[in-house]
């Protein structure tokens, strides 16, 4: 599922309005509802974790329907990689 998707489903469902989210977050609706629907790319980290945050959504879920990594974890990029292919290396041996 696309970033927009999932933050436009949550949205509906907590019965929050396009122009109440958009002010919660300090942007225009007309900007907001080109994301939800896959206009635009996903807002800067900041939106991001505001809109995780309003909605309820895990950060970690939202970043990767984002396709980037938590700001958190860019700092530790190295670390990242090494544990994906060890975590990888582990499924592998164990099919």
């Amino acid at each position: 599922m696309s970033f927009g998707r999932i933050i436009r489903e949550r949205r509906t469902a907590l019965g929050i309005g396009m122009t109440d989210m958009a002010d919660r977050l300090g942007i225009s609706a007309a900007y907001w509802s080109r994301i939800e629907r896959d206009m635009e790319s996903p807002p800067r980290d900041q939106l991001i974790e505001r809109a995780a945050a309003i909605l309820g959504l895990c950060l970690d879920d939202v970043f990767v329907e984002a396709q980037r990594l938590p700001p958190d974890m860019r700092t530790d990029m190295a670390k990242v990689v090494r544990a994906y292919r060890r975590l990888r290396a582990i499924d592998r041996t164990e099919r």
